[in-house]
């Protein structure tokens, strides 16, 4: 019997729906699952993602050998929405719906962590980043001594932050006072841990750490912190915020009278649109730097620099450059890196290629089971960035503090707030 395209057509879905798919259309592609928050108050973490994958899909247009056979590769991005539910939930649509190889996801604990819950649950090699790798093992209740067996994690930790911020503060002179802002969640609850994260270190620098307590993600009303930061003669201002409360902070700040000498917040500055939104209030402010067009690293798939691939993204978008713009890259060389070597495209075989992952990537290298915390953690080096009015963009970001990462140039000192 002859079968014409639309019986050819109409057999395969007859196929597919009962599970059963001839090796000819299952095994010719394979899938590569991408979890971010594309909408929601950490959408600009997720900014960046579909312009990376636009340039993925022509570096993998010949597709990739595993095990001896090429593979066409179909990148299936899903959007957390800013919700942790929501991400765990596409995460799962990935894993048992689409039934992706493998699954990459960043930004914030809220996408990483459920997304990398779902993937350990379900036995299937999960590779995240974007999120400090405390938040990511601890607020998954980690085990120190097993770690985990299929998610895999590349980004720096609060041990770096806290030495970034710390060496750039000494070049001021202040009364080392600093006043505290810690959210509600993955990562302020880690940031503010009594013992893994910022007090105990900052006390031991000699600084005195003000910490009025935990608030929601939100909040419209930072009066009872400003107030008790007033009253501690605090001249420093630290912590890990959300953009919209970093903005109804500073504002608030600002019309209560309150103008310390620094002000160095983690999440919320990292993006030149907040600054922006920010007016007059931007300048001066200072930042963790992940990757930027100096890092001295290049892509291992595409071969450019981060310079080149952060003015690659200007020119196409024409948007000023983000940091997450190398995470995401390197997220795909490494998932490029591991297909390649896999022994074939079963769960277990791509995960043993994850975990023998030795890669020099756009964002410095990345390896697991070496120096690093856990066999899960591959770390990545960090940098201290201070916002200034720009030449080409309204605000740039100069990098102002390179004692964690001497490799990283700087192009300027940390200045006080003006």
């Amino acid at each position: 019997m002859t079968l014409n395209r639309r019986q050819f057509t109409q057999a395969a879905a007859a196929l597919a729906a009962t599970g059963v798919v001839p090796h000819a259309f299952a095994a010719d592609t394979i899938k590569i699952g991408y979890v971010s928050p594309q909408t929601g108050p950490l959408a600009p973490f997720g900014e960046a993602d579909k312009w990376v994958i636009d340039q993925m899909k022509a570096a993998f247009k010949d597709g990739i050998p595993i095990g001896g056979k090429k593979y066409a590769v179909q990148i299936v991005l899903k959007d957390s929405q800013s919700n942790p539910n929501r991400a765990g939930e596409v995460a799962n649509d990935l894993i048992l719906k689409d039934k992706v190889a493998l699954v990459l996801t960043a930004g914030t604990p809220e996408t990483a962590n459920p997304v990398s819950d779902a993937c350990e649950l379900n036995e299937l090699p999960c590779i995240s980043s974007v999120v400090p790798w405390q938040p990511w093992f601890f607020g998954r209740k980690g085990d120190p001594a097993k770690g985990f067996n299929w998610t895999y994690h590349l980004f720096w930790g609060l041990e770096d932050v806290i030495v970034n911020f710390t060496s750039a503060w000494k070049t001021i002179p202040t009364n080392k006072k600093v006043g505290g802002l810690f959210p509600n969640d993955g990562d302020g609850n880690a940031w503010g841990d009594k013992e893994l994260g910022f007090p105990k270190p900052l006390s031991q620098m000699g600084f005195t750490l003000l910490d009025p307590g935990r608030f929601q993600n939100g909040t419209q009303d930072f009066s009872a912190q400003i107030a008790a930061f007033k009253n501690g003669g605090v001249e420093i201002v630290t912590g890990v915020v959300i953009p919209p409360d970093a903005k109804t902070f500073l504002t608030q700040a600002r019309q209560q009278g309150f103008r310390p000498k620094i002000i160095t917040l983690g999440k919320a500055l990292l993006f030149p649109g907040a600054i922006e939104a920010l007016g007059d209030l931007g300048d001066g402010l200072s930042t963790e730097v992940w990757w930027s067009p100096s890092h001295p690293f290049s892509s291992s798939l595409t071969k450019q620099s981060a310079k080149a691939l952060a003015e690659a993204y200007e020119a196409g978008t024409k948007k000023q450059w983000t940091q997450p713009i190398g995470f995401a890259h390197a997220l795909f060389e490494v998932a490029a890196d591991t297909l390649s070597r896999a022994k074939s495209t079963k769960a277990a075989d791509v995960r043993d290629a994850v975990a023998a992952t030795r890669l020099d990537t756009v964002v410095g290298q990345v390896a697991w089971g070496g120096p690093g915390p856990f066999k899960n953690v591959s770390k990545t080096p960090l940098v201290l960035g201070q916002w200034g009015k720009g030449k080409q963009f309204k605000y740039e970001l100069t990098i102002v503090n390179n004692e964690a990462a001497p490799s990283i140039p700087t192009a300027g000192t940390l200045r006080p707030m003006p």
